[in-house]
């Protein structure tokens, strides 16, 4: 038993009482159809019971703020090992995280720039050196003005500071500057402890002459001294306020810097950011494209903000400078010259001024871009006109200029975040840091140490291609997941039990193998992995799998194989039938086409003046390796376009590509995996409109007419036909305090969701409850005769979704469920056939079987003369593509170039020695080869 984990009667949602032995210490693959109940075993069974018993051994007081699991329903688990559950989640969408700071590298890397790094003059870039007091008296006495000296006492500390103020006022001091205001040190000064406070003692104040050169100097050491070498000046005719110190200062600039502490490097503390910023590292501005239509004049209205109803005093005002300014309003505003333009949009230097004599204003022109500001800023639309703008102070790197000018083996922290993990993994080898001294090579040691194991689990874990300063809102879910799986790998724990969930999402075939690796290395440190994948070559390395079936949703449920792969190319499971290729998905179709659409120009993230064509009507495949710049080609080049040109949308951004060819089409629809609703309300049948239907078709009954029920009477959503007990919810949730929330059935609807008078309108002898419990396969079978919801329901079956209920809460679809009732919700509507279709890797969460059912639905939508561009790393997608544009040939830098283009079948025959995509397709049609004649 201790070898094993041993379920038994597992009931989970629809497990059926499985009984199941797990082998520990190994590396164990669920697989199965998508719904068949493989999530509900590993994460709903597994990992809920695991987390739920530790933390049932903490304290009632511990446990009050940690996540309440409820007690999955299984009879008992034997063997269970702490869990820890590493799924899809994205990462944090706080503009403040970096993939940096989410695997705590930047940590490491703010102690080693604080500890060993050179400072240098961010103005001169000579090295710091210290200032003596006479060099601070000396600079001092340049200034010729009142001025106040202050020594720094507290700096941003929590506490009343009593004592300390007690102290100097019996020394004689009489004035300390307190948060900024001036306090006499006799009066009572009342200091929240618990509130951060920043308090400068006054140690004089005078005028700078010569006259007091003495008063000033002995003023200056005394400051220093009470501050152990700090000294503030506080200029009191020009308002400024200057920090010297005897520690750290450019004598040739005449500047002081402070002491490097790892918060110097924070850009989330005042000491580190960028002040121009507050360490975001860009800034909210107007987007110039959304207020100008370049290719229209003045007097046609080509500042869009100054022109039309209630804006003619503006376009006036704008008139009567250009010409003033001789600037021609007839002309179009991109043939105007720069300074022309720059006048318009900036204002002019010579203080423009207009008498507008009708209200007898005086007004002043100041530019296209701060009057739009103060036209838009009330308007609802506003942030339509808004776009994100790297921070010209900083460059986008955070920190303040002090901060970005420390060296650490000739390299700025700025440089280090922003070179691609596989390339500075050379800079962290300890070889390179034999030039620090022995004191500094004994601290620096332990720290790059924890910095270069990071990055390397990163590297093998197929990420190498991003940065530590990448914004984690650009971090896709599987990203984020194997993030999450490097941290693990560090953190070294062993006795866990791990639960993935697809870690092979968003991995090109040329990184699987690394991933592999990455797990085995993982398991190998005594740990047990259950890993809820359908990649082939996951599968072929697993040391145990699990297949969950026969099929999907009520019909599946059931532990179809469990054994070592050898016994699984054996056994007639659905899976070995395609791992043994008795089964194929291969319908490719050898479509040509003769219209495409064009973009050029394209330049954005790591594609550099890119242009591409793309085949209409065509089944097209955007592939390459993680970071090779599909995304960006696709959802930030070729999408915002399309919605622009197609569907009218207003925030986009086009970057200057020049495009042809989109007058061929009508609409563009993204489909991706985000879910279809965030509420329990939100269903398939209220997302694909199946549920109006069904509600006006009981609304048509002769006892709903009878008792006069509109359709609104068959609506959860609101009061009328819902239970009120429950407000339509079916359940209700009962507070435990610091036990988790027990969520019960309502008592008065039984979980209907539907007050008693409404279930009692039935049709066929079933009640709108009993209709949003069915699967779809039943429910197309029961309203067989009605072809508005027959039609709407041949979709869902269509995509593979037979298996799921009506009335199934929207938050427990997969990220694959949700795109595929998308995609049947276009099916369902009447199709124009010049519709783009935009997918971003729909086989996540498929398997082999669904991935063919996926394909015959967009092979039907190319059919019907559309167009479906996907981005993909599935080999059995892209092998069935009818067009293929590979990028790369790695990832980031070494990216954003098109490698290869063609059928399928071109690029395994010409660009298998340049192309890795080619490359594992020729492997592949080989594969197919060998596996039909062992068929036959």
């Amino acid at each position: 038993m201790n070898d094993e984990i041993i379920i038994t009667k597992a009931a989970e949602n629809n497990l059926k009482n499985i009984n199941l032995s797990l082998p520990k210490n190994k590396l164990i693959v669920f697989t199965g159809l998508s719904g068949s109940g493989k999530s509900t075993l590993a994460f709903d069974t597994l990992y809920a019971e695991g987390q739920r018993r530790y933390i049932e051994s903490l304290s009632a007081y511990a446990r009050q703020f940690l996540d309440k699991f409820n007690k999955p329903n299984v009879e008992k688990i034997q063997g269970l090992t702490p869990a820890i559950a590493i799924d899809q989640k994205s990462t944090s969408k706080n503009p403040r995280s970096t993939v940096g700071t989410i695997t705590e590298i930047y940590d490491y890397l703010r102690l080693l720039y604080s500890k060993i790094g050179v400072q240098h003059c961010y103005k001169c870039g000579e090295k710091i050196n210290k200032m003596t007091t006479q060099d601070i008296i000396n600079e001092i006495s340049k200034h010729e003005e009142k001025a106040m000296i202050l020594a720094p006492l507290v700096k941003e500390k929590k506490g009343s500071f009593k004592d300390l103020l007690e102290k100097y006022k019996n020394d004689g001091f009489i004035h300390a500057q307190i948060n900024g205001t001036l306090a006499r040190l006799d009066e009572p000064i009342d200091l929240a402890k618990t509130k951060k406070h920043t308090i400068k003692l006054v140690v004089d104040r005078l005028r700078i002459n010569k006259e007091n050169s003495s008063r000033l100097a002995q003023s200056v050491e005394k400051a220093l001294n009470i501050s152990f070498g700090e000294l503030e000046l506080e200029l009191l005719d020009s308002k400024k306020n200057i920090h010297y110190s005897l520690h750290n200062a450019c004598f040739k600039c005449k500047i002081s810097f402070n002491l490097l502490e790892p918060l110097s490097f924070s850009f989330n503390s005042p000491k580190g950011a960028c002040l121009n910023c507050d360490g975001l590292g860009i800034k909210l501005s107007l987007d110039n494209e959304k207020i100008i239509n370049y290719d229209k004049s003045i007097e046609e209205g080509a500042i869009r903000t100054m022109s039309g109803y209630n804006k003619s005093f503006y376009h006036k005002l704008l008139l009567a400078f250009c010409e003033k300014e001789k600037i021609s309003t007839s002309t179009a505003f991109n043939e105007l010259q720069d300074y022309e333009q720059k006048l318009i949009l900036y204002g002019s230097a010579n203080q423009f001024e207009m008498i507008w004599q009708k209200n007898k204003i005086k007004k002043t022109f100041e530019g296209a871009i701060k009057l739009s500001y103060e036209i838009l800023k009330d308007d609802k639309d506003f942030s339509d006109y808004i776009t994100e703008k790297t921070c010209s102070s900083c460059k986008g790197f955070r920190l303040n200029e002090q901060s970005l000018s420390v060296y650490v083996n000739n390299k700025t922290l700025a440089q280090v975040i922003s070179t691609p993990i596989e390339q500075i993994c050379k800079f962290f080898d300890l070889k390179n840091y034999k030039y620090l001294s022995k004191q500094d090579y004994e601290i620096s040691l332990p720290i790059i140490k924890e910095i270069s194991e990071r990055l390397y689990f990163l590297n093998d874990v197929g990420l190498g291609y991003l940065s530590l300063g990448r914004d984690a809102r650009t971090i896709s879910g599987g990203e984020a997941q194997r993030i999450r799986i490097a941290s693990q790998i560090g953190s070294g724990l062993s006795g866990v039990l791990y639960v993935l969930d697809e870690p092979s999402i968003g991995l090109h075939e040329k990184d699987t193998s690394k991933l592999i690796n990455t797990l085995k290395n993982l398991q190998s440190k005594g740990n047990t992995l259950i890993v809820v994948e359908h990649d082939r070559k996951t599968i072929e390395n697993a040391d145990f799998i699990v297949e969950i079936g026969p099929k999907a949703g009520v019909n599946g449920g059931e532990v179809v194989f469990a054994g070592e792969y050898e016994k699984l190319l054996k056994s007639n499971c659905t899976t070995a039938k395609f791992i043994t290729r008795k089964e194929e998905i291969d319908i490719y179709k050898e479509r040509k086409s003769d219209e495409f659409l064009k973009l050029s120009n394209i330049t954005i993230n790591n594609l550099k003046n890119l242009s591409v064509e793309f085949p209409l009507r065509n089944l097209v495949c955007v592939t390459g390796v993680s970071g090779s710049g599909k995304s960006s080609l696709m959802l930030q080049s070729l999408l915002p376009i399309a919605k622009l040109n197609l569907n009218h949308a207003k925030k986009v951004k086009l970057n200057n590509i020049h495009y042809e060819g989109l007058d061929k089409l009508d609409k563009v629809i993204y489909l991706d995996q985000s879910p279809i609703g965030k509420t329990p309300r939100s269903n398939p049948a209220t997302y694909t409109g199946l549920m109006d239907e069904i509600r006006n078709l009981f609304a048509q009954t002769n006892e709903a007419q009878i008792r006069g029920y509109k359709i609104g009477r068959f609506s959860f959503n609101v009061a009328g036909g819902r239970c009120e007990k429950c407000n339509g919810d079916g359940e209700l949730k009962i507070s435990m305090h610091f036990l988790p929330d027990i969520t019960i059935t309502c008592d008065a609807c039984n979980g209907k969701r539907y007050n008693h008078q409404t279930l009692e309108i039935t049709y066929k002898g079933k009640n709108i409850a009993d209709v949003l419990a069915m699967s779809v396969e039943q429910a197309y079978l029961f309203f067989e005769k009605i072809p508005k919801i027959k039609q709407k329901l041949q979709t869902l079956m269509d995509v593979g979704l037979d298996y799921i209920s009506l009335g199934q809460n929207a938050t427990t679809l997969s990220g694959g469920e949700a795109q595929r009732i998308k995609i049947a919700k276009e099916l369902s509507k009447n199709d124009t056939g010049n519709t783009l279709y935009l997918l971003d890797e729909p086989t996540t969460g498929l398997h082999f079987a669904d991935t063919l059912k996926l394909l015959k639905v967009l092979h039907h939508l190319v059919d019907l003369g559309n167009s479906v561009f996907v981005i993909e790393h599935n080999l059995d997608l892209i092998k069935n593509a009818d067009y293929i544009i590979d990028m790369g040939p790695n990832g980031g830098e070494g990216g954003g170039k098109i490698i290869a283009l063609g059928s399928p079948k071109e690029l395994a025959k010409k660009y298998h020695k340049t192309s890795y995509t080619a490359q594992y397709l020729k492997e592949e049609f080989q594969a197919m080869k060998q596996g039909g004649k062992n068929a036959k």
